[in-house]
């Protein structure tokens, strides 16, 4: 109940605080490439449940539609106002509003493309006890992933069976561990990383 209202309250300030930058990004999206503003990508979130998680849409329209579910270094779908959203990491703000919704949490594991979780096995769903975080330990250990596939023959398979396993482990620890001390700390980290990122 206290980190739901947490993330609530936290989720309601800084959306508020940000709304300009919103409609700043909007706009530069608009006038750049043709399609929506905002991303809604299919993820499984608590219990399994699947919702349409928001983004701002740093590729080409329809980008899921031509290539995988999978972001690969270089990949010639990202826009060019895309690559500074992704680098910042701006373009994960809308998650704001699936946390608004209920169907987020400020920290958390990522949620993943039903495209994915259908390899979890009985002990990886356990990931899914929980809300799924704009932030989280796997996140915080797995910044640049797109490089770490860059060079595999085959990126999905090798995300499938080599590193979305190592991340769900993270993530199981998470869930065991998790407190309202270890939030505010993966939450103040993920804020300095992304700071330093933008300077």
């Amino acid at each position: 109940m206290l980190k739901h209202s947490f993330d609530i309250l936290v989720s309601l300030i800084a959306f508020i605080l940000l709304s300009p930058i919103f409609l700043i990004i909007a706009i530069i999206i608009k006038l750049t490439s043709s399609g929506p503003v905002f991303y809604k990508g299919k993820r499984v979130g608590k219990g399994g449940e699947v919702f349409l998680m928001h983004k701002f849409r740093s590729m080409v329209a329809n980008a899921d539609k031509i290539g995988s579910d999978l972001t690969k270094y270089g990949d010639n779908r990202i826009t060019g106002i895309g690559k500074f959203l992704r680098k910042t990491k701006i373009d994960e703000l809308p998650n704001l509003i699936d946390v608004l919704k209920g169907d987020m949490s400020i920290v958390g594991p990522r949620p993943e493309s039903p495209s994915y979780t259908q390899y979890y096995d009985e002990r990886q769903k356990k990931a899914l006890h929980v809300r799924p975080g704009i932030t989280g330990l796997a996140q915080l250990q797995n910044r640049r992933e797109e490089l770490k596939l860059k060079d595999q023959a085959d990126p999905d398979a090798y995300y499938i069976h080599e590193l979305m396993p190592k991340k769900l482990e993270i993530d199981l620890y998470y869930v065991e561990n998790r407190n309202f001390l270890m939030d505010i700390k993966i939450i103040l980290k993920t804020v300095f990383h992304i700071e330093g990122k933008m300077k």
